[in-house]
């Protein structure tokens, strides 16, 4: 790998003070963010990136804490570990899925290493994207090669031009919950609700997978509490090998019951989209039924209308459809 400097600041302001401050691309990749290093050390053996200093955050206070407010509200730090964040026992009480997402992620070694920021800021893992000599749309190219090349991975839903999928498994629950991010940068604190975070590669840069500008850091998510009671939730993740594997195809589903029937659902799918895939017309569906074997099935091909999978990922609808009944009938029978 290229050779570069490693820089360890003190504090959030010290960070914020070595990113870059124009608009200018390539300064953009002269820096990059070192937290739990699980995706970066790879992309930097790959020559995916050769930035000129890494910022390590590691030691900045503040950032690796989970937080119940009184409101009932959760405050993760961005440095938090999956580890961590999976072992919460408050956290997991009022929100299974996330404690389920946390479980799902990679392997014990890496849980323990990688944290919430990373997860949420990790790059596409296309092994076109991946690949050190394929110069794909995602890196600067003319074309996105999975469009006529081997797409078994790629996306079924708000593809184009770009064809990946986003690989974080914490994105699909906290976006389910309608969770917030806190933003830093040298001119102070944006909220962003984490559903608008992440971005299509239709909208903006087709370089760049969220939000986040040049000289901000991620620094929190929020969960607030979900209105109402009588919430269930999970997370249920299908994937090639029994771990350290991604998504093929994941649901993120939170279900408010009355008597049986559903009151409220929150609904977010992973590993089938660009970004975490909200379904907010299938929650609207779900809302005054009863959980069976025909509400199922309507679900399933309201989440997946919008599906147009490539030569080789058509799969992805049935087993996306297939998760999500699975993910409704364990709800209903909690």
């Amino acid at each position: 790998m290229k050779a570069f400097d490693l820089v360890t600041p003190a504090t959030i302001e010290q960070a914020l003070e070595l990113l870059p401050k124009g608009r200018d691309p390539k300064e953009r990749e002269r820096v990059k963010l070192l937290a739990g290093g699980q995706d970066l050390l790879g992309e930097l053996k790959d020559h995916l990136v050769e930035p000129d200093e890494l910022v390590n955050l590691k030691r900045l206070r503040g950032l690796d804490g989970v937080e119940l407010a009184e409101d009932g509200a959760f405050a993760i730090g961005a440095l938090v570990t999956i580890a961590a964040l999976e072992e919460d026992e408050a956290l997991a009480r009022a929100h299974p899925m996330l404690r389920e997402a946390a479980h799902s992620i990679g392997s014990p070694q890496i849980r323990v290493l990688g944290t919430v920021g990373g997860n949420l800021c990790q790059r596409p893992r296309c092994w076109y994207y991946r690949h050190e000599q394929a110069v794909c749309l995602k890196k600067g190219g003319s074309e996105c090669f999975s469009y006529g090349g081997m797409s078994k991975y790629n996306a079924i839903l708000g593809g184009g031009p770009s064809y990946i999928v986003h690989p974080s498994d914490l994105a699909p629950a906290l976006v389910a919950l309608g969770a917030e991010a806190t933003l830093r940068g040298r001119a102070g604190e944006r909220k962003v609700r984490l559903e608008e975070f992440f971005t299509l590669p239709s909208e903006g840069s087709v370089l760049r997978e969220n939000v986040l500008a040049a000289d901000e850091i991620l620094t929190s998510v929020r969960v607030p509490p979900l209105p109402g009671g009588g919430w269930r939730s999970t997370y249920l993740k299908f994937k090639e090998r029994g771990s350290y594997d991604f998504a093929l195809a994941s649901v993120a589903l939170a279900l408010r019951l009355e008597a049986g029937t559903v009151r409220e659902a929150r609904l977010c799918l992973g590993g089938v989209a660009p970004i975490p895939w909200r379904c907010e017309s299938t929650e609207k569906l779900l809302a005054g039924r009863k959980i069976d074997t025909e509400t199922c099935a309507a679900a399933g091909r309201e989440a997946l209308a919008g599906a147009e999978p490539l030569k080789h990922n058509g799969y992805k609808v049935p087993l996306a459809q297939g998760l999500l009944t699975k993910a409704l009938f364990k709800l209903a029978q909690a």
